[in-house]
């Protein structure tokens, strides 16, 4: 049996309550300056067979901002990595990096662990 399209109003078909909006927008994520994000470097083996990579963790921004921050630290560390799930990850142990760049570019609460 084919499955079942639901609407883009969350498939929500029908409603009896008084106060319903069918058309409720999405709640906003709230996005914090660079300077009052709270950014942890680790470095990380799993998964990886073996190999280096450092982790960027608690980013507070678009994922678009992401990437381009991600491109900006893969070309500052001159290797590879990439952006999903509000981390950045670089191959390499590049904490030292990392952390000179991101203090240099306003992120003062970041932290190597």
């Amino acid at each position: 049996m084919p499955k079942k399209k639901l609407y883009k109003q969350g498939g929500i078909v029908y409603s009896t309550a008084d106060d319903f909006n069918s058309f409720q927008e999405e709640e906003t994520e709230e996005f914090l300056p660079a300077g009052e994000q709270l950014l942890k470097i680790v470095v990380d083996k799993k998964h990886r067979s073996g190999k280096v990579a450092s982790i960027i963790k608690g980013f507070a921004l678009k994922e678009t901002e992401i990437e381009a921050i991600a491109k900006k630290l893969k070309a500052f560390c001159g290797s590879g990595g990439s952006a999903k799930d509000n981390e950045i990850i670089i191959q390499g142990d590049h904490r030292d990096k990392i952390l000179q760049w991101l203090l240099k570019n306003g992120y003062s609460k970041s932290r190597k662990i």
